[in-house]
């Protein structure tokens, strides 16, 4: 606990027995500690260095601990001080890094990595890194991390950062997706669901982005998979721009008291179909047309065409009408 002060495990053990016994010698300390006093006069000497100890005077050879907050409190202060530098320079190297990227050259922006093992590896330091949020498309069947095996998105998630994640809905098919999913969700990730996602990533922090490069059908946990790591460039800022789209597309994930999915389950997407009526009225709201045309061609009051796209909104288990003209678009039902 205290290794961060520059005081070692067996010195604090020996600190901790001086303070409980107000002044002792090394004999007296190592007998209640069940150790031998040699070891436990060159520790004392040690703390005695470090200022934690003090001999006791006109007792030779006793020792007595000095107080806690004033030996170490100030060593913690000077710690913190020397880490709050240490991140301020961190911060202004990738500042600079980021400032003089096309001055680096291609390579510099965006970097090759190869391995299942180094993939998961670069994940999780983005992970750890991340001061922000996360921003993920998940396909189905992995290439490098099998779903519920991201125990860094929890620390993370534990710390404050946000997580964004879009599924596509092939992605509920693998074992146990569904229960990882419900998992994430409760301790706050926010989920949505798209019919198909164009490619894998994830985005920490807005700043650097990893693409696992594997086509459809690769195996998993491939030695020979590659990914792209991309930093700042127009490229990045392009994929951020990618996600946010299909983050305004996708249907939200919620999670019942029973631990599933609800209304809005990615199964119970494809089932639900509108008739030929609305099928109608989709096709006239896609092209464009306000509720008051719409009705006008349909024969119908404007609050009817209101409180039936309320139903269409329901049966695609989305919020918005974009979502509503995507979603009808992608299964076909206009």
């Amino acid at each position: 606990m205290l290794k961060t002060v520059g005081v070692s495990a067996a010195e604090i053990d020996v600190y901790r027995a001086l303070v409980a016994t107000v002044t002792g010698s090394a004999v007296e300390i190592a007998a209640a500690m069940g150790t031998d006093g040699a070891t436990v006069e060159r520790r004392l000497a040690a703390l005695q260095q470090k200022g934690l100890v003090r001999a006791v005077d006109g007792r030779p050879g006793r020792f007595a601990a000095n107080p806690p907050d004033t030996a170490l409190l100030p060593r913690l202060e000077r710690r913190a001080s020397d880490l709050e530098r240490a991140r301020i320079a961190v911060n202004e190297l990738a500042e600079t890094y980021r400032g003089n990227a096309w001055a680096r050259g291609p390579v510099e922006v965006i970097e090759m990595i190869t391995g299942a093992e180094a993939l998961r590896q670069r994940l999780r330091q983005i992970q750890e890194g991340a001061r922000r949020e996360l921003l993920w498309f998940c396909k189905a069947k992995h290439v490098a991390m099998p779903s519920g095996t991201n125990q860094a998105e929890f620390e993370a998630l534990a710390r404050g950062v946000t997580y964004r994640v879009l599924y596509e809905q092939a992605f509920f098919e693998d074992v146990d997706a569904v229960d990882n999913v419900v998992r994430a969700v409760r301790v706050g990730e926010e989920a949505r669901a798209v019919p198909a996602l164009p490619l894998r990533m994830a985005i920490a922090d807005r700043s650097v982005v990893i693409c696992p490069l594997a086509p459809s059908g690769s195996a998993e946990d491939s030695d020979d998979v590659t990914a792209a790591v991309i930093r700042g460039s127009s490229l990045l800022e392009g994929l951020v721009a990618l996600f946010e789209r299909y983050w305004e597309l996708g249907t939200p994930l919620r999670v019942t008291l029973e631990g599933r999915i609800g209304e809005s389950e990615v199964a119970e997407l494809q089932s639900a179909t509108p008739v030929p009526e609305d099928q109608h009225l989709l096709s006239l709201m896609v092209a464009g047309l306000t509720d008051e045309s719409i009705a006008g061609r349909l024969g119908v009051s404007k609050r009817t065409v209101q409180r039936r796209i309320q139903s269409l909104l329901h049966i695609a288990g989305v919020t918005t009408r974009i979502q509503l003209g995507w979603h009808a678009a992608r299964r076909n039902w206009i």
